[in-house]
């Protein structure tokens, strides 16, 4: 097939309160060297609050999602409204507290959370179409609250696997660089972050996520 063209879903720009900056920036990494091409978007709307990541406290003011993400991706962001996936052959979402603050009410909500529109929508047409999914950290939370019935992993927090498996999905107990790939619904996931890792582990899960992803698409 030709080029492969990921969109990559950013949820802000910090691991606090936004995208995981390493995983972003390896998940885009992890394409780049794969031989594919992505874009990344985020939805316009205000985060969910805002934390000074130098104390881990909130801090007294609001930011703007998609303007917090455009750092990570250099400014060459779209807002998740304008992602159509007949444009793209998969979708990637990595974690960070943004992935269930901003993308999802999960961090608050549990199996409970509200889901933003467009990230809805996102998930369901690229699972409609038969694209594959890609999830990293907390992220598969997001999707398994989505589709209901899929297959993924966030690592090996019982509570948080417990969370998960009440939105209707399974979980599977997953290490460093491991994924869980749920075939049927062409979604993968791996739990980076979701661990005590080290960036280079953080790595070994992005390409991992990646080059499964460019199988199925092969």
């Amino acid at each position: 097939m030709s080029k492969a063209k990921f969109a990559v879903v950013l949820s802000g720009c910090g691991v606090y309160d936004g995208a995981e900056i390493h995983e972003a920036v390896l998940t885009l990494l992890a394409v780049d060297r794969g031989g594919a091409s992505y874009q990344c978007f985020a939805p316009d709307v205000a985060q969910m609050h805002v934390v000074n990541h130098l104390t881990g406290q909130p801090s007294d003011e609001s930011r703007n999602v998609l303007v917090e993400a455009a750092r990570i991706a250099r400014g060459a962001i779209k807002p998740l409204s304008e992602l159509n996936a007949a444009d793209f052959d998969a979708v990637l979402f990595p974690g960070g507290f943004g992935a269930a603050k901003n993308l999802c009410t999960f961090a608050v909500a549990g199996p409970d959370c509200t889901v933003n529109p467009d990230a809805e929508a996102a998930i369901k047409a690229f699972h409609a179409a038969g694209k594959p999914i890609g999830a990293l950290c907390i992220s598969p939370a997001l999707v398994a609250k989505v589709l209901g019935k899929v297959t993924v992993t966030i690592g090996s927090d019982e509570g948080t696997a417990q969370a998960v498996e009440k939105t209707g999905a399974t979980h599977v107990v997953a290490s460093h660089g491991q994924t869980v790939i749920d075939a049927a619904n062409k979604v993968v996931t791996t739990p980076c972050y979701m661990l005590d890792a080290t960036i280079s582990q953080i790595d070994d899960g992005a390409r991992a996520v990646v080059a499964d992803i460019l199988k199925m698409l092969a």
